[in-house]
């Protein structure tokens, strides 16, 4: 369960597409369906050839695998490895609600584990149900989720919340179907929620169980871009059948991928699997597929300008509103040096990005329309490259997301 962050966002926008959630329990796909996906860039690209650094494993000494990962004993192998190695997570722990389980997976796309864990906390002291969580504060739901970045998909959970309420009576459905058609839930979710909250098989093809099946069966560095119907057939195949160990099987390989088979630097001789391993017999080729992966730089964009805004809105008083002009000033820092993103990675977060599991979970997108400025990470430093417009776009986009308000036609703003 929870390897830590996603990509492209089920919760913001309400479908994955990925691995498609069917009769067994379905996908807890990371990256988005086909054409959708899990931007691996920022994995980065394979480390190292054909010297064996990875891990300090010789690669001239590694056999060609003979069988693969495929059959009860390489999946006794990674069993065995994830309980013997598995993060104490506590939503892992039994007797984690169903609930709790699909807030943690919406809270960890795009975002590192140690940030998930207090606000996930938090937010079970405060709504512990889906009925509590209805009940709720718009306002201080924004303000608990704090800078766990992407806000919408706080929203998305109130609507979500709602919704089972309404239709539900207040308990989640356990029905793959019927997880789908709840708003922010994808087939990304609706998996994690059967396999680690209910023990059920599904799918959960994350980037980091992507990553860790191309290399050691299809023997390629990291997997494509976007999700293909050849990686989900190919993981069904291999996931054990039974509920009990195809449950297991999937948290023992995302765990894999966050811990050894990482992006960068895969500890390979640590890997329960180096020796059926595709990729490492080949000699650690590197990633075909790096010319078609996008990549998207941090500061300047108005992704940290509307994380600005929403920082300065969330320190205000409950039911406070904050000037428009000092919302404008707020968006104006984004690529300015210093300015620490409020709603999203932190240095350190980006130092350990490709090593860490977190924002790798394809269910997550940009906001539509507003974000265009990819490239400007760039402007630190370089003023020419400043965008004027980008304060007031901010904060159109921020108003029309739902995500802030306003009572006097645009002179001052608050929290919902």
């Amino acid at each position: 369960m929870s390897g830590e962050g996603k990509g492209a966002s089920e919760a913001v926008d309400g479908a994955d597409g990925g691995a498609v959630v069917g009769s067994d329990g379905g996908a807890r796909g990371a990256a988005r369906g086909e054409g959708g996906g899990a931007v691996e860039s920022r994995d980065g690209t394979a480390a190292g050839s054909r010297d064996g650094a990875a891990g300090g494993v010789d690669v001239g000494a590694q056999r060609a695998p003979s069988t693969g990962v495929a059959g009860p004993e390489a999946a006794r192998e990674v069993i065995n490895w994830y309980r013997e190695h598995a993060r104490d997570l506590p939503w892992r722990r039994p007797g984690t609600s169903p609930y709790a389980v699909l807030v943690c997976e919406v809270m960890s796309q795009q975002t590192p584990v140690e940030r998930v864990l207090p606000a996930w906390r938090e937010w079970l002291d405060r709504w512990p149900d889906p009925a509590a969580l209805a009940a709720a504060d718009t306002g201080e739901v924004l303000r608990v989720w704090g800078r766990l970045g992407y806000p919408r998909r706080a929203l998305r959970l109130i609507e979500m919340a709602r919704t089972v309420v309404e239709q539900h009576n207040g308990v989640l459905p356990q029905d793959g179907d019927a997880l789908l058609a709840l708003p922010g839930i994808g087939p990304y979710t609706a998996g994690a929620v059967l396999a680690f909250a209910h023990g059920r098989r599904a799918l959960t093809l994350d980037t980091n169980v992507r990553r860790v099946l191309a290399r050691v069966h299809a023997g390629t560095a990291l997997a494509p871009p976007t999700l293909t119907r050849a990686e989900t057939d190919r993981a069904d195949a291999l996931q054990p059948a039974s509920d009990t160990e195809g449950s297991i099987w999937s948290a023992a390989v995302m765990e894999l991928g966050a811990l050894v088979c990482t992006a960068r630097a895969p500890r390979c001789d640590q890997c329960p699997w180096r020796d059926r391993c595709a990729w490492l017999a080949a000699g650690q080729p590197a990633d075909e597929h790096a010319s078609r992966r996008r990549t998207q730089s941090w500061h300047g964009t108005d992704r940290q300008a509307r994380g600005l805004v929403m920082a300065r809105l969330r320190e205000a008083p409950a039911g406070t509103a904050v000037g428009r002009e000092v919302l404008l000033q707020a968006a104006a820092l984004a690529g300015s040096r210093g300015a620490e993103p409020a709603d999203g990675p932190t240095r350190a977060d980006r130092a350990g990005r490709a090593d860490r599991d977190q924002g790798h979970r394809a269910d997550h997108v940009a906001p539509a329309g507003r974000s265009g400025v990819a490239g400007r990470a760039d402007r630190v430093g370089r003023p020419d490259q400043v965008d004027p417009d980008q304060p007031q776009r901010v904060l159109a986009g921020l108003l029309a997301d739902g995500l802030i308000s306003t009572g006097d036609g645009g002179g001052t703003y608050c929290l919902p």
